[in-house]
């Protein structure tokens, strides 16, 4: 159900293009995040520290109910179908912890893809009941789920983890990188290369991720994002039963499930980086506000000011492309609701989620940049939060698909009608 802006309450301080819920789902999951908000903060700087994921965070995630968002109401979620709203929710996480939200958000990514399959059967069937107990699971807090597509020397069209038929099923081999969560999943999903009779698929699976042969390397170190729990995964000889893999397309070729799915995916992710942004301006300005030098308020300085107006100025932007991506998304979605998309629409929603994310991303980045010159010196220093947020924002332009090298050019070609293939 849309409804109009009429939940503002549940923002500290709302103020012309600030994301809003539209819808009462929606309204729910943004003032369960927010009140996560200080809990997060608090022990965002140990764990960035110790370079480990915070499971007191997804303890929090769980009761809050904001990791069973999509979970229809009858089975104990929120029943969120909006794309927007969800955006707003990780946005609304990332002015807590980065590295939370960007978790979670793969976690949900999986669970609207179980809530829209859970919908589309029939009640009472087979296949209702057991994606029922998986969403009541999710709910309970019994199931968490880790997700990944990238691996080493290729892109999210070739995956080179395989599936092998066997007998009884499937093996499963290969390494997959950033597997974002999960030290404290309960599974995993992954895309996958799968070759029958009918060709060449990409095709994807979620198994438990105490599987034998699904070993994890513990090799996580980065710049930022530490407590995400990036590591990679090795898997070895993995099986699965015959239900367990689907095939989503042809691999190395866009096909319209690919194109959707990455795009659904991948958009409120870059949420987290407009949150990154806000908390930095957030600092920044209170840092000025109460800062003296030589007797003077800082804050009269009109370098200050300027510089400030260039920050606000900059978050009205990522606000307005990024709210405009996602509303454009839930139309879209609504009106595709009993027919699929073209592939020439399935690519423009793509060109739009580039544009925003490619606009948001070197926007967050300028923002914090921004915020460190404010604060000076301070801000270099690892104990101050904006070097926490400098590190973690620059995590938002490699993340697939498609880096700052590839984007524009993607971009060009669908705009040109030339639409890519692979």
């Amino acid at each position: 159900m849309l409804v109009a802006n009429s939940y503002l309450g549940v923002l500290d301080a709302p103020m012309s293009y600030q994301m809003t819920p539209t819808t009462e789902s929606g309204a729910r999951l943004a003032a369960a995040a927010e009140r996560l908000i200080p809990a997060l903060r608090e022990r965002a700087g140990q764990a960035d520290r110790d370079g480990v994921v915070c499971a007191e965070n997804f303890r929090d995630l769980i009761d809050s109910g904001v990791a069973s968002a999509f979970v229809p109401e009858e089975l104990g979620g929120f029943g969120l179908e909006s794309i927007h709203d969800w955006t707003l929710a990780i946005a609304t996480l990332g002015r807590g912890d980065g590295s939370t939200a960007i978790a979670i958000n793969m976690h949900l990514a999986v669970c609207r893809g179980l809530a829209l399959a859970y919908r589309s059967t029939t009640p009472g069937s087979p296949g209702a009941d057991a994606l029922a107990a998986q969403l009541s699971m999710i709910a309970a807090g019994d199931m968490l789920i880790c997700a990944t597509a990238t691996e080493r020397g290729t892109d999210n069209l070739h995956p080179l983890t395989e599936a092998t038929r066997t007998d009884q099923g499937w093996r499963i081999d290969g390494t997959k990188l950033f597997v974002t969560m999960s030290p404290v999943a309960t599974h995993l999903a992954m895309n996958l290369r799968m070759q029958d009779d009918d060709g060449d698929h990409i095709a994807t699976t979620m198994l438990p991720i105490d599987t034998p042969g699904v070993l994890a390397q513990d090799d996580w170190d980065a710049l930022g994002m530490r407590a995400s729990g990036s590591q990679s995964m090795r898997f070895e000889d993995v099986r699965l039963p015959a239900s367990a893999v689907r095939k989503l397309g042809p691999w190395g070729r866009w096909s319209i499930p690919v194109l959707m799915n990455r795009t659904l995916a991948n958009l409120p992710l870059v949420g987290a980086f407009l949150g990154i942004a806000e908390l930095a301006c957030e600092t920044a300005i209170d840092g000025v506000n109460r800062q003296r030098r030589l007797g003077q308020p800082v804050n009269e300085k009109s370098g200050i000011q300027h510089t400030v107006g260039e920050m606000e100025i900059e978050l009205a932007k990522c606000r307005s492309i990024l709210q405009q991506a996602a509303t454009g998304l839930d139309q879209f979605l609504e009106h595709h609701r009993e027919q699929p998309p073209s592939t020439e629409a399935a690519h423009e929603i793509m060109k739009d989620y580039q544009a925003a994310k490619w606009v948001v991303n070197r926007g967050a980045i300028e923002i914090v940049s921004k915020a460190m010159d404010l604060f000076g010196g301070a801000g270099f220093m690892n104990s101050n939060l904006l070097a926490r947020l400098y590190r973690d924002v620059r995590a938002g332009p490699f993340m697939q698909p498609y880096s700052p090298t590839e984007a524009r050019e993607y971009v060009g070609k669908v705009a040109l009608g030339l639409l890519p293939e692979h």
